[in-house]
């Protein structure tokens, strides 16, 4: 049985303290592996060093990391691929551990969850609490158990890289691939790995608020994509209790037989009734239309994964 081809692949942006290292690291970790440096246009010698350590580098002239991972994706060719970043704060030495489920055939992605074991310091506090925050809102909304979906460091197999669709831009490139692949039934697990902080001298992209609600608008437009039906209740119910709430006094007035006193209150109220079953309905319609692309997908899928007869 020929033995799986595995690639690591690392974005970077200003790495030059630390890219070298992490190259070396894993090349002497994971020999079998052939390692790719995408530079995101960085301006301190990133792309030579990697160069120089022996990775392969390429460059993305986009900005945002959520590109880069895109392009990773779509070029590297391989069974397995390791994603790190390049920041030396993801031990190599627990790479086997992450490809196990993968080499074993139980997992289609396996993150590394850094919040089972992380060096102080390692986290700014809003950051710890933001990352809790966020995955207690997945696990509710997807029916998950994950503890770590922000995680750089993780495994995917080339079936999952294929069909999982990114369009993130930034650092919410991490939970859009989590949510992506839940909800298009790819089995996730996690392995609890390292974390350290950065070297001095070495500072992160990641801004708290901005990235934050970038997230949030991310797991939003996920949920709103894949489970519209869900989602469109939720908040059509949220209107039509808002509705009904504006709507109690002159409806008291009405049912008194005194005059309302509040009429464009009533009219307000009313009409939130009526956008509250339009976007059930829409919910619906789109649940339904949902279901047909997942199964016009699984037959293209089957059809591509066919061996083609002999002509």
């Amino acid at each position: 049985m020929t033995a799986p081809r595995i690639a690591v692949i690392v974005p970077c942006l200003d790495e030059a303290l630390t890219v070298a290292k992490v190259v070396a690291d894993f090349r002497a970790a994971l020999p079998e592996a052939e390692v790719f440096v995408y530079d995101n246009g960085s301006t301190d010698g990133t792309a030579t060093l990697a160069r120089e350590a022996g990775a392969t580098v390429r460059t993305e002239k986009r900005k945002g990391k959520g590109f880069v991972v895109a392009r990773m994706l779509d070029e590297v060719d391989a069974d397995l691929l390791v994603m790190v970043d390049g920041d030396d704060t993801y031990p190599a030495e627990d790479v086997r551990a992450l490809l196990a489920p993968a080499l074993a055939g139980t997992a289609d992605m396996v993150v590394g969850n850094r919040l089972r074991s992380f060096a102080e310091g390692s986290f700014r506090p809003a950051h710890e609490w933001g990352n809790k925050a966020l995955v207690a809102a997945i696990n509710l909304v997807f029916g998950s158990r994950l503890e770590d979906v922000m995680s750089g460091y993780r495994v995917m197999t080339r079936d999952l890289a294929g069909r999982v669709p990114v369009v993130s831009r930034g650092f919410e490139i991490e939970t859009e691939l989590t949510l992506r692949s839940l909800q298009r039934g790819f089995v996730i697990t996690e392995v609890p790995v390292g974390y350290r902080g950065r070297p001095e001298g070495s500072f992160s992209k990641l801004h708290t608020l901005r990235d934050g609600v970038r997230v949030l608008v991310t797991i939003v437009d996920v949920w709103k994509a894949y489970r519209p039906l869900l989602f469109f209740f939720l908040v059509g119910t949220a209107v039509a209790l808002v509705g009904a709430a504006l709507g109690a006094v002159p409806l008291l007035e009405a049912t008194r037989g005194a005059t309302v006193t509040h009429p464009l209150l009533a009219l307000v109220a009313a009409s939130m009734q009526v956008v509250a079953v339009v976007l059930v309905v829409g919910g619906l319609v789109l649940d339904g239309l949902n279901h047909r692309l997942a199964e016009v997908e699984h037959a293209v899928t089957r059809r591509l994964r066919r061996p083609q007869e002999p002509r």
